[in-house]
Protein backbone atom coordinates (compact mmCIF):
# COMPACT_ATOMS: atom_id res chain seq x y z
CA UNK A 1 0.00 0.00 0.00
CA UNK A 2 1.12 3.56 -0.45
CA UNK A 3 1.07 7.06 1.04
CA UNK A 4 -1.45 9.58 0.87
CA UNK A 5 -0.50 11.50 -2.42
CA UNK A 6 0.04 15.27 -1.61
CA UNK A 7 -0.28 18.24 -4.43
CA UNK A 8 1.80 20.88 -4.31
CA UNK A 9 1.17 24.27 -6.21
CA UNK A 10 2.38 27.21 -7.12
CA UNK A 11 -0.05 29.81 -8.65
CA UNK A 12 -0.45 33.04 -9.28
CA UNK A 13 -2.99 35.56 -7.41
CA UNK A 14 -6.30 35.49 -8.82
CA UNK A 15 -5.88 32.04 -10.10
CA UNK A 16 -9.28 30.00 -11.18
CA UNK A 17 -10.67 26.73 -9.70
CA UNK A 18 -10.88 25.23 -13.38
CA UNK A 19 -6.93 26.37 -13.97
CA UNK A 20 -5.46 24.75 -10.86
CA UNK A 21 -7.68 21.43 -11.29
CA UNK A 22 -6.70 21.42 -14.92
CA UNK A 23 -2.98 21.53 -14.09
CA UNK A 24 -3.48 19.23 -11.09
CA UNK A 25 -5.34 16.79 -13.39
CA UNK A 26 -2.56 17.23 -16.55
CA UNK A 27 0.04 16.21 -13.52
CA UNK A 28 -1.63 13.21 -12.25
CA UNK A 29 -2.37 11.60 -15.77
CA UNK A 30 1.61 12.42 -16.46
CA UNK A 31 2.21 10.14 -13.38
CA UNK A 32 -0.08 7.83 -14.04
CA UNK A 33 -2.23 8.44 -11.40
CA UNK A 34 -5.63 9.64 -13.10
CA UNK A 35 -8.16 9.35 -11.07
CA UNK A 36 -6.33 9.12 -7.83
CA UNK A 37 -7.43 11.47 -5.28
CA UNK A 38 -5.16 13.88 -3.83
CA UNK A 39 -6.66 14.68 0.08
CA UNK A 40 -3.87 17.36 0.25
CA UNK A 41 -3.14 20.78 -1.41
CA UNK A 42 -0.05 22.38 -0.21
CA UNK A 43 1.18 25.91 -1.55
CA UNK A 44 2.61 29.53 -0.05
CA UNK A 45 1.05 30.66 2.79
CA UNK A 46 1.05 34.27 1.34
CA UNK A 47 -1.92 32.26 -1.30
CA UNK A 48 -4.25 32.14 1.62
CA UNK A 49 -7.86 33.28 1.16
CA UNK A 50 -7.08 32.94 -3.16
CA UNK A 51 -10.94 31.79 -3.68
CA UNK A 52 -10.02 29.63 -6.91
CA UNK A 53 -7.60 27.58 -4.16
CA UNK A 54 -10.72 26.82 -1.94
CA UNK A 55 -12.73 26.00 -4.58
CA UNK A 56 -10.77 23.77 -6.16
CA UNK A 57 -10.08 21.97 -2.79
CA UNK A 58 -13.81 21.73 -2.20
CA UNK A 59 -14.30 20.30 -5.42
CA UNK A 60 -11.45 17.64 -4.73
CA UNK A 61 -12.50 17.57 -0.75
CA UNK A 62 -9.01 18.21 -0.30
CA UNK A 63 -7.23 19.39 2.94
CA UNK A 64 -5.08 23.04 2.11
CA UNK A 65 -2.08 23.45 3.90
CA UNK A 66 -0.34 26.26 3.55
CA UNK A 67 3.57 26.53 3.91
CA UNK A 68 5.51 29.24 5.31
CA UNK A 69 8.00 30.41 2.66
CA UNK A 70 11.16 30.04 4.93
CA UNK A 71 9.91 26.28 5.06
CA UNK A 72 9.64 25.88 1.83
CA UNK A 73 13.86 26.10 1.94
CA UNK A 74 14.83 23.20 3.67
CA UNK A 75 13.48 21.09 0.52
CA UNK A 76 15.78 22.73 -2.13
CA UNK A 77 18.24 19.81 -2.25
CA UNK A 78 14.74 17.59 -2.83
CA UNK A 79 13.38 19.59 -5.56
CA UNK A 80 13.95 18.16 -9.35
CA UNK A 81 13.64 21.56 -10.65
CA UNK A 82 14.76 25.14 -10.78
CA UNK A 83 13.09 28.40 -11.55
CA UNK A 84 15.60 31.12 -11.22
CA UNK A 85 13.02 33.55 -11.07
CA UNK A 86 11.13 31.22 -8.00
CA UNK A 87 14.74 30.59 -6.29
CA UNK A 88 15.22 34.71 -6.32
CA UNK A 89 11.71 35.31 -4.33
CA UNK A 90 11.35 32.10 -2.57
CA UNK A 91 14.85 30.42 -1.96
CA UNK A 92 13.71 27.47 -3.72
CA UNK A 93 13.66 26.01 -7.06
CA UNK A 94 10.43 25.14 -7.15
CA UNK A 95 7.43 26.26 -4.90
CA UNK A 96 4.99 23.10 -6.16
CA UNK A 97 7.87 20.68 -5.64
CA UNK A 98 8.96 21.94 -2.56
CA UNK A 99 5.45 22.65 -1.05
CA UNK A 100 4.30 19.04 -1.69
CA UNK A 101 7.09 17.56 0.02
CA UNK A 102 6.58 19.58 2.93
CA UNK A 103 3.46 18.76 3.67
CA UNK A 104 3.88 15.12 2.29
CA UNK A 105 5.61 14.85 6.11
CA UNK A 106 9.04 13.23 6.87
CA UNK A 107 10.00 10.86 4.00
CA UNK A 108 7.70 12.03 1.77
CA UNK A 109 8.99 11.64 -2.13
CA UNK A 110 8.41 13.30 -5.38
CA UNK A 111 6.61 11.73 -7.89
CA UNK A 112 5.81 13.77 -10.14
CA UNK A 113 8.46 16.75 -10.95
CA UNK A 114 6.32 20.04 -11.40
CA UNK A 115 4.05 20.91 -14.43
CA UNK A 116 3.50 24.37 -15.49
CA UNK A 117 0.35 25.77 -17.34
CA UNK A 118 -0.16 29.59 -18.07
CA UNK A 119 -0.62 30.31 -14.07
CA UNK A 120 -0.33 27.24 -12.51
CA UNK A 121 3.06 24.87 -11.44
CA UNK A 122 2.29 21.35 -9.97
CA UNK A 123 3.65 18.88 -8.29
CA UNK A 124 3.04 15.57 -6.25
CA UNK A 125 4.80 13.53 -3.21
CA UNK A 126 3.61 10.80 -1.57
CA UNK A 127 3.89 10.64 1.98
CA UNK A 128 5.33 8.02 3.91
CA UNK A 129 3.75 5.16 5.28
Amino acid sequence: MSGRLVAGLGLRPGTSEADILACLDEALAIAGLSGEGTPRLATLSSRMGEPGLAAAAASREAEIVFVPDEALKGFEAACATRSTRIASLYGVGSVAEAAALAAAGPGGTLVQPRITTARVTCALARAAL
